[in-house]
């Protein structure tokens, strides 16, 4: 039996999020084009016969510009020395650049095996991936590189194969039927940011946090009660929309999603408030699970 922790490091938005959730067959990670989406160190699970890996999604590596920044850097720092295998994840789309150097600078002080991940190479023929290929080959001393796209599913089943040549002899960390670590209601919290993100777009800052206050099963439905944290409150007024159509179509995307990931009905209420300061903030971090990196 062969089983380890798998680490996805790369700049913000080139699919880490996209891949864990494909190659866990459930989704774990919110998916956003802005950058900076995941916030927190999510593990997800795959198992077979043979095998068992702990994937670790994390925070994009970026040069920080703020608190926040600086707390997500720290996530995916503490990711990369903590595991068996590094799987550094590129955008097949977009050039090399001083995001991805870096980040390599950084891997250059571990110890363990790193694979590079060639991500998006739908739509690329054979002759651009090969061009990829040579342009980060001589970046870094890889044990593997492997092209695939995560949003369409093609070679990530030998993505799989190849992380496994390289995982330790160990029995399972986790039971069969686990798929992460991470609670439901953290991933409750984390759908309810999706929609938040996805249907503001830029209006709307990477502060904003949304924690999952009550959640109890009640005969066939579960009832659950999101607070959505901003710190302004122009911020709360774009999230509530004009007469409530904002909040409204949120709460109605984010419970289709919890439905799916319960197998139940939900009544889902949710709720804005503004903590203006950060130190006010930080007490509602609490439960949020990425505050276990913060100082």
């Amino acid at each position: 039996m062969k089983s380890g922790f798998v680490s996805f490091v790369g700049r913000p938005n080139v699919g880490k999020s996209t891949l864990i959730n494909r190659l866990v067959g459930i989704k774990l990670s919110i998916i956003s084009d802005k950058a900076h989406t995941t916030r927190n160190v999510i593990k997800g699970i795959y198992n077979d016969d043979e095998s068992q890996i702990v994937f670790v999604d994390t925070p994009g590596i970026h040069k920080p510009l703020n608190k926040l920044g600086q707390i997500l850097n720290k996530g995916a720092y503490y990711s990369i020395d903590d595991v068996d295998i590094v799987c550094f994840i590129i955008d097949a789309k977009k050039k090399i650049g001083r995001g991805d150097r870096f980040i390599l600078e950084k891997l250059n002080s571990i110890k363990k095996p790193v694979i590079l991940i060639i991500n998006k190479i739908d739509g690329l023929s054979n002759e651009d991936i090969f061009l990829k290929i040579n342009e980060y080959k001589d970046e870094y001393n890889f044990k593997e590189i492997v092209p695939i796209s995560a949003l369409k599913g093609n070679n990530t089943s030998e993505l799989i194969k190849v992380i496994k040549n390289y995982l330790p002899d160990s029995s399972k960390y986790f039971g069969e039927d686990m798929y992460t670590n991470k609670s439901l209601k953290f991933m409750v919290s984390e759908i309810v940011r999706e929609k938040i993100l996805n249907l503001t777009k830029e209006e709307v800052p990477h502060s904003t946090t949304c924690i999952t206050e009550k959640m109890v099963k009640d005969k066939d439905k579960y009832i659950i009660n999101v607070d959505i944290i901003v710190d302004r409150d122009s911020i709360k007024r774009i999230i509530i929309g004009k007469n409530g159509n904002m909040i409204k179509k949120i709460g109605i995307l984010a419970r289709e999603d919890i439905e799916k990931l319960l197998d139940s009905k939900v009544y889902l209420d949710l709720y804005v408030k503004t903590v203006k300061k950060w130190e006010d903030k930080e007490s509602y971090l609490k439960d949020l699970e990425f505050t276990d990196f913060m100082e």
